[in-house]
């Protein structure tokens, strides 16, 4: 998967390859910088709410929990 902004990725083209080779990098955390590892772990979010079939099996990796703001 070329790397592109998350502003410029259409999340409907993405295939689940796409989405397994970014879990995998997420699961590895061997980046140059914090901000890389940081962009992915955004582009896994956003995939999540667009397409949340798609990330299914990778929640684990986004550490989202639900909670009552009330």
């Amino acid at each position: 998967m070329a790397t592109l902004s998350i502003e410029q990725l259409d999340v409907t083209k993405l295939t689940t390859t796409d989405v397994a080779e970014l879990a995998i990098r997420l699961e590895k955390d061997d980046y140059v910088n914090a901000f890389e590892g940081l962009s992915d772990w955004h582009l896994l979010r956003k995939i999540a709410f667009q397409r949340p079939e798609m990330v299914e099996p990778y929640l684990y990796l986004l550490d989202m929990e639900a909670y009552d703001e009330a």
